[in-house]
């Protein structure tokens, strides 16, 4: 199971979280971009269905994946 850190940072005039280099919307104030994160990261632990995923590789190859709906990861939201 990986790990997936939200990050609350001032962003464009205002409060954003930020998960890796992608940012959300801004917000006018911190507590209003936190209670965003903290939403976003309790869905991101839901599971859901298993779903077979395909797509096609840097290579040219088409790939093949099970996708199971509990392989959820581990979230928290730093800021």
């Amino acid at each position: 199971m990986s790990g997936i850190v939200y990050r609350v940072v001032q962003h464009d005039g205002g409060w954003a979280y930020k998960l890796g280099d992608v940012f959300s919307e801004t917000f006018p104030d911190h507590d209003s971009a936190r209670n965003a994160a903290l939403a976003a990261a309790n869905e991101h632990r839901l599971g859901g269905r298993d779903a077979e995923i395909e797509y096609q590789d840097s290579s040219g190859n088409w790939r093949t994946e099970h996708a199971a709906g509990s392989d959820r990861p581990e979230t928290e939201v730093e800021g």
